[in-house]
C-alpha cells in the first residue's frame, strides 16, 4: 500500500444531475469522505480513501476518476453488487432542490462485521476521518464504524467526524441519538452545526435565544455546544461548527467557529448571490480543518482557511472542490 497520512472512510456514490428541460444530466464522482479526500489531495496531502465497489469496469472508472485527483485507491474493498446513486436536479432553484437517494443493497452498506482486517488496512496513516452519513445506513453499517474506529485507536491515529444528519437515511429503528454518541467517543475533532449537534449527541440548544436570529446569538450557543461535547467526551479537543443562511436560490451568508483550548475562534463572514452548487461545501470545510491540522497552522489560521475553503466550493459544480491553496488563500 501506498504510505499516506490520512485515510477518509465512507460509501462512494454516483450522483446524477439531470436537467429536464434540456433533457441531459451530468454524473459526478462523490460521497461526503471521498470530497473531502479530493481537497486534500489537491492541497498536497498524501491521502487514501476506502470504501467498497463492485467487481467490473464501471468502479475501476470510478477508481480512476479519484486516483487521478491524487487520491490513493489501493486500500480499497471489492464486492458487492452496485455502487449506491442520489439524485439531485440542476436548475434554477438550488435552495429546494431534492435529494433522491437510490443506495439500498450498496455494495458499501453490505459490508459485514468481522471480515475486514481494518488495523492491516489503515497501515501508518495518522489522521482516520468518517462522518455520520455512514452509521445512518444499517446497523451493520454501525458496527463496522465501530470496528475501524477501534482498529485507528489501537493505532493512535487522530480521529475526526462530521455530524452530518441525512433524515431520509435514518430508517432502520435507530435514532442518531442512540449511534452517535458511542461512535463519537474515540474522536478528536468533531464538525458540524449546532442543530446537528443537539439532534446526533444531545448537546444544549438555547432555542430562544437562537430565535433572535442574531450572531451574537449564535455564537453563544456554539460555545455552549462545543463546551458540552468536551465534557462529554474526553478524547476530544477541538470542535468547529459552520453557519449557513440562505434567503433566495442562489444566496448563501456563511461563517463558521472553532473551538480549541476553551476559546472560540470565528471566521470571516462571507456572502454571494451567485452560488453554483451547494453539494460538498461542508466536506470541503472538513478538508481544511485536517489540512490546517496536519501542517501547523494557528486555530485561528484552521478556521480561515477551512471557511474559505467552504465558501469557494460553492462555485464549482459537481461534488468535489478542486480549488488551489492558493486561491482559497486569497480569499481568507
Amino acid at each position: 500500500m501506498e504510505p499516506v497520512r490520512v485515510i477518509t472512510f465512507g460509501e462512494i456514490l454516483l450522483r446524477l444531475s439531470p436537467e429536464w428541460a434540456k433533457q441531459q444530466a451530468a454524473l459526478f464522482v462523490g460521497g461526503a469522505e471521498a470530497n473531502v479526500a479530493a481537497a486534500l489531495a489537491t492541497w498536497g496531502n498524501k491521502v487514501a480513501y476506502i470504501s467498497k465497489v463492485p467487481e467490473n469496469g464501471l468502479s475501476r472508472q470510478i477508481l480512476q476518476q479519484l486516483e487521478q485527483t491524487g487520491i490513493s485507491t489501493d486500500r480499497m474493498l471489492w464486492g458487492g453488487d452496485r455502487i449506491g446513486a442520489y439524485y439531485l436536479a440542476q436548475g434554477a432553484d438550488l435552495k429546494h432542490a431534492e435529494v433522491v437517494y437510490d443506495r439500498k443493497y450498496s455494495s458499501f452498506s453490505e459490508i459485514k462485521p468481522g471480515t475486514v482486517d481494518w488495523d492491516a488496512l489503515l497501515g501508518d496513516a495518522e489522521w482516520f476521518h468518517w462522518s455520520a452519513i455512514s452509521p445512518a445506513l444499517n446497523a451493520d453499517a454501525a458496527m463496522i464504524c465501530k470496528e475501524v474506529l477501534e482498529a485507528a485507536t489501537r493505532k493512535g491515529m487522530t480521529i475526526s467526524t462530521d455530524l452530518n444528519y441525512r433524515s431520509k437515511l435514518w430508517k432502520y429503528g435507530q435514532s442518531p441519538l442512540q449511534v452517535m454518541p458511542e461512535l463519537t467517543k474515540y474522536c478528536h475533532l468533531i464538525m458540524g452545526n449546532i442543530w446537528a449537534a443537539n439532534m446526533m449527541l444531545g448537546t444544549p440548544l438555547d432555542e430562544a435565544a437562537i430565535a433572535v436570529d442574531r450572531k451574537e446569538q449564535y455564537l453563544e450557543a456554539a460555545k455552549a455546544a462545543a463546551a458540552d461535547i468536551i465534557r462529554a467526551f474526553p478524547k476530544c479537543d477541538r470542535v468547529a461548527f459552520t453557519f449557513r443562511f440562505s434567503a433566495a436560490p442562489s444566496h448563501n451568508l456563511y461563517y463558521a467557529v472553532y473551538w480549541k483550548g476553551g476559546e472560540l475562534f470565528v471566521s470571516k463572514q462571507y456572502e454571494t448571490n451567485e452560488v453554483v452548487d451547494r453539494v460538498g461545501s461542508g466536506d470541503c470545510f472538513m478538508a481544511g480543518l485536517i489540512h490546517a491540522n496536519l501542517n501547523g497552522y494557528t486555530e485561528q489560521e484552521t478556521i480561515s482557511f477551512a471557511a474559505a475553503a467552504a465558501y469557494s466550493k460553492l462555485f464549482v459544480t459537481g461534488d468535489f472542490n478542486l480549488t488551489t491553496r492558493e486561491t482559497i488563500s486569497q480569499l481568507m
